[in-house]
Formats: structure tokens, sequence, C-alpha cells
């Protein structure tokens, strides 16, 4: 059955294809803000299945389409992808030495006949402290401005990271340890 990956990111291709899955990748395009007093949970989800479904257009079938959407959050602070360097900066000031959280929700639609099973993972990722010129030059990389929360585990940042508890590709974007056993289930479940 054809596996398909709603997303662009290169980081969630990556660990398909170091896990050996094979996929097909297809961007789709969709308003990720939170919805006003949406918890991070319902909202990576919520975002997760939308995207799958967005993915599915066009396609007839047998496939399962996956949606991903990661979040970071540090002191009930919910931080997206940030939208000027500036504010990158200011992510990564408020990360620096200090602990915070990488929610992922993963959702997988099998076609043609609809059934969708969803998961979320929630890591504990901890930064060593940044100087103002580590920032800098991290910034000046680019890595950051596609990214929930300006990090993935695999880049450059991933110097700073002390410590992770739980999911380590979820920090990249998607919970292998829970897309897995859907996989699987969906795959027998026809």
């Amino acid at each position: 059955m054809k596996l398909i990956l709603a997303s662009a990111s290169p980081r969630r291709a990556a660990i398909l294809e170091n896990a050996g899955i094979r996929f097909e990748q297809r961007a789709v395009e969709i308003d990720e803000s939170p919805l006003p007093g949406e918890s991070a949970e319902t909202c990576v989800l919520r975002l997760a299945e939308e995207k799958a479904r967005r993915a599915s257009s066009g396609v007839a079938g047998p496939a399962i389409i996956v949606g991903a959407d990661t979040l970071v959050v540090v002191d009930g602070e919910v931080m997206g992808k940030p939208a000027s360097e500036q504010e990158a900066q200011r992510m990564l000031r408020n990360l620096s030495g200090r602990t915070h959280r990488v929610l992922t929700g993963v959702a997988a639609l099998r076609l043609p006949d609809g059934a969708m099973l969803c998961a979320a993972e929630t890591t504990t990722v901890t930064f060593s402290p940044l100087t103002d010129r580590e920032i800098d030059n991290y910034v000046a990389t680019g890595d950051p401005m596609d990214k929930a929360g300006v990090h993935g585990i695999q880049e450059h940042v991933g110097r700073f990271i002390h410590r992770v508890v739980s999911c380590q590709s979820n920090v990249g974007g998607l919970p292998l340890a829970h897309l897995h056993p859907i996989l699987i289930d969906l795959r027998q479940a026809r």
C-alpha cells in the first residue's frame, strides 16, 4: 500500500528514509494557527489530521496519508515557526539553559475507506546555556526559520541540546515510535 507523507519537511522525510520506509511526499499548505483556548496537544492533533485530509485530495487509494504537526512549549508559551530573525533570537534566548516540551501530532488516513488513526507524543528537551554569539550565529544559518520552536535536533542547534527524554525522532517532527504501529494497524485492518 502506497504511503504519502503530507509534508515538505526534509527532516520528516529523512526520519522515514532512515527507517527504511518507502513513501511519496506531498506538501500541503494550511493555516497552522492555534484556535483560541486550544491546548497544544489538541492543536497538533487537529493540524496533523487536517494535513492528512488535505493531502488526500485526488488520491484514490489504496494509500495511507500521514500528516504531522509539531509545536514547542516552554512555560506554557506555544512556540511555532518564527516570523522573523528577531523572533527566532527571542525564542532561542527563552530556550537557553532551560527545559521545554516538543509536542507532535501524527494522523494516518487510509484510503479509500477513510479510516484514521492519530497519536500525540511529548518529548522533553533541555538546552545548554547559549551565548548571544551562538544565538546570532545559529539564526544566521537560516535553519531556525522553518521550524517550530526554532530547532531540530539533527541540525546546527543539536550541539546545544543537553538532554532529550522520550522519543528523539519526535524532536525532528515525526514520532516514529507512534507512527510505526499505526501504519501496521492500518495495513492489517483491511
